[in-house]
């Protein structure tokens, strides 16, 4: 009885656990770029009370044996890096990575971080910069004046001054291309850090050989949250907590039981 109320608690806690996350990906269905993340459950130790292999005898041995489970814990909340939804704007900085790969961001503090929110913006000194200040790394610098801005496939940048024809070079985007991109960390603002599970990034210009995807101007990646699924989660979740609560509620009536027959 103590074990099936112990295991009922670890149930309730991880299903706890798959709502916080589909709240938040619900929370982030409308978020550039963002990805949504699947929890991932394994059961713990069991508790063996006939090892199967085990003599039972002479010449014989125990086909199946006996283990009880103590319950279920969770792993992970890996992310999902499925394409999201394209949407076209009327920025010009404004780009889509089509296929994989991360536009590299140099943090404020000097940090690099990575992300595929590629809604961009100028700064007061023309240079690249994302919503919260960070600049895009490779820095890009756009003069003041400056007429229109291209942004080819390959990540070239190009701008036209007023009066002229010929349009110049401002720099080349650059993106970063990891071995296990799950294995990235969050750190907010759709920004992810490197880690020793993510692996050192491969970095190289779009559409290159380091695997990465090609830019799309004026578009901006959607989050890849599908709503429907995140809310058919949430009803088996929901269920899930509830049977769990019986089974707790079950153990707890049996050694109420057990304990009146000392009265």
């Amino acid at each position: 009885m103590t074990r099936a109320l112990y295991s009922a608690a670890s149930g309730m806690t991880a299903q706890q656990l798959t709502l916080d996350n589909i709240a938040n990906n619900l929370a982030n269905a409308s978020t550039t770029g963002y990805k949504s993340r699947r929890s991932n459950f394994q059961d713990l130790l069991y508790q063996t009370m006939a090892q199967p292999g085990a003599a039972s005898g002479a010449g014989s041995t125990v086909s199946v044996g006996l283990q009880v489970g103590l319950g279920t814990k969770a792993v992970s909340n890996g992310m999902i890096f499925t394409q999201g939804n394209s949407t076209e704007t009327d920025s010009p900085l404004d780009m889509v990575i089509q296929g994989s790969g991360f536009f590299q961001i140099r943090r404020q503090n000097g940090e690099e971080a990575y992300t595929r929110a590629g809604s961009f913006q100028l700064d007061h000194n023309g240079n690249i910069v994302t919503a919260q200040g960070d600049y895009l790394d490779p820095q890009i610098r756009i003069p003041p004046g400056t007429q229109s801005i291209t942004i080819a496939q390959d990540g070239t940048v190009s701008y036209t001054l007023p009066g002229q024809t010929q349009s110049q070079q401002a720099g080349q985007i650059l993106l970063a291309n990891f071995q296990n991109p799950a294995g990235l960390e969050s750190v907010g603002g759709s920004l992810y850090q490197q880690t020793d599970a993510s692996g050192t990034p491969s970095v190289g210009v779009p559409g290159g050989q380091e695997g990465n995807g090609t830019l799309l101007q004026n578009y901006i990646e959607q989050s890849n949250v599908n709503v429907v699924e995140e809310f058919t989660n949430m009803i088996v979740c929901q269920r899930a907590y509830e049977a769990n609560s019986k089974v707790a509620k079950a153990a707890d009536d049996m050694a109420q039981q057990t304990n009146s027959l000392s009265r």
